[in-house]
């Protein structure tokens, strides 16, 4: 008799329709966003964690299930059984196990952007770096260092379900056929849709406040160097309230954790030593070493950030936008390539400047309460075809910014059809094909990883198999 359930996993038969019941979940799962969002809320939340199950050296605990539980009532959605979602995080740790078995990597370059555009994400939901911190106790560099990890994992899973469907491509007719099995009293009609395009240009921080942040620094730096704690003028004068509260202690951080400025200012001391002036994307810094461990580093920092809506001008950027904009009226200059060549605003530039759904990834936005109301009370004065003169913006990560808009398209309400709305039918038959290529590769992996699950879920009917009383 053993403490847990053993799923001798070669041989199960795999009942599951992931198109149906695994593939939201999965996605669920996957997104990091649960845990950016939650991840201090799990900190108070479950006071005893433990492991429910193990896919290989992969453990699952506790808290990651009811954290996952939690967010859909946090956002008001309709549960799954916990069930689904254990199998969803088993489900998950799979392609990871498997990832390690197949040697499937990633760079970590792949890493740190997507956990810069999570963290700028966080900012706009937190209205600022310095909420986020106080919310969490840890400073943005902190939080990054923690995060990591479960970013990393996303990207091998993702790049896991890339290797395994990434080659499954659809014909129009396999769309034809799908759209024909639809019921027509079944259709349904779709809300007006629009194209819009941005071109962003940051405003840039005053060279009056830049020069007064590097006068307050070095004025630290001096008083720490006549006799007084690093640690104490942290605590008094540092914007970084996370690390602040501990003297400005950053803990150890492995190496590409920080940006690079922080971190190549940092390694280049010695310890006890402090650097001059940094200026990264969070601010300016004033940095002590304290000691390093083979590839990690442990130091102190007092961050004082520029005031972004004080201390920002914008004479630069409305002046780039607004001859950006002559050129495209005059058809000089087409409004993807100034896009492209020109916007601040790197995810939507090489898209030619066109704003994509979060959900659905598609440049077509739903033109309804769902749409960002600064969007949409500004394309509301402004006709198809048309480009905005430059207006504020405030940018994922909480900078200011400027953009002009281009109002591409507009599509009406209507019932779906094959003519205007293709794209999207082809999306679901591609996503519908692209799930069997995932349940024909479970049958195939399960023989390869070892997966076992704590007694208190043996109910759970985990990968199609429902544990028996002999199996505890």
């Amino acid at each position: 008799m053993t403490s847990v359930i053993q799923i001798a996993s070669r041989g199960i038969n795999i009942h599951m329709k992931i198109n149906k019941v695994i593939a939201p979940v999965l996605i669920a799962a996957l997104s990091l966003f649960v845990s950016l969002i939650s991840f201090g809320q799990g900190q108070q939340g479950v006071s005893i964690d433990k492991i429910i199950a193990r896919v290989d050296n992969h453990y699952i605990l506790n808290s990651e299930l009811e954290e996952m539980y939690n967010q859909y009532k946090a956002e008001g959605r309709a549960a799954p059984e916990k069930c689904q979602l254990l199998e969803s995080l088993i489900i998950n740790k799979m392609l990871l196990a498997k990832a390690e078995i197949d040697s499937v990597l990633v760079e970590d370059k792949e890493v740190d952007g997507e956990l810069d555009a999570k963290m700028g994400y966080m900012v706009q939901r937190f209205g600022s770096e310095k909420n986020i911190v106080e919310a969490y106790g840890k400073s943005i560099e902190n939080l990054k260092s923690e995060l990591r990890t479960q970013v990393k994992e996303q990207k091998v899973v993702e790049k896991m379900q890339r290797t395994i469907s990434g080659n499954v491509k659809i014909t129009p007719n396999e769309v034809r056929k799908f759209f024909n099995s639809i019921p027509k009293d079944s259709l349904p009609y779709i809300p007006s849709e629009v194209e819009i395009g941005h071109i962003v240009k940051l405003g840039t921080v005053t060279r009056e406040q830049k020069d007064k942040l590097r006068q307050q620094l070095l004025e630290l730096k001096q008083r720490a160097e006549k006799g007084e704690d690093f640690a104490t003028l942290a605590q008094i004068y540092s914007e970084d309230v996370g690390s602040a509260k501990n003297g400005g202690d950053l803990n150890f951080a492995k190496r590409g954790a920080m940006v690079p400025e922080f971190e190549g200012a940092a390694l280049s001391l010695k310890p006890g030593e402090m650097s001059d002036i940094v200026e990264s994307q969070f601010g300016f810094h004033l940095i002590k070493l304290i000691e390093t461990r083979g590839a990690e580093y442990h130091a102190r920092h007092i961050l004082l950030r520029p005031d972004y809506n004080k201390g920002t001008d914008m004479t630069q950027a409305i002046r780039a936008l607004d001859s950006l904009r002559n050129l495209i009226q005059i058809d000089t200059l087409k409004f993807a390539k100034a896009a492209l060549d020109n916007s601040e605003d790197k995810e939507t530039a090489e898209s030619g400047g066109l704003i994509s759904d979060r959900n659905t990834g598609i440049a077509r936005l739903t033109l309804d309460a769902s749409m960002d109301p600064a969007l949409y009370f500004a394309i509301d004065t402004m006709k198809v075809g048309e480009l905005s003169k430059p207006v504020t913006y405030r940018t994922e990560d909480g900078r200011s910014a400027m953009r002009i808009l281009w109002y591409k398209s507009k599509s009406e309400p209507h019932t779906a059809n094959l003519r205007d709305d293709y794209e999207k039918l082809a999306q679901i038959v591609l996503s519908n094909k692209r799930n069997n290529a995932l349940e024909e590769w479970f049958k195939k992996a399960q023989g390869d990883v070892f997966i076992s699950i704590e007694p208190e879920y043996k109910n759970c009917k985990v990968l199609g198999l429902a544990a028996s009383e002999n199996d505890i």
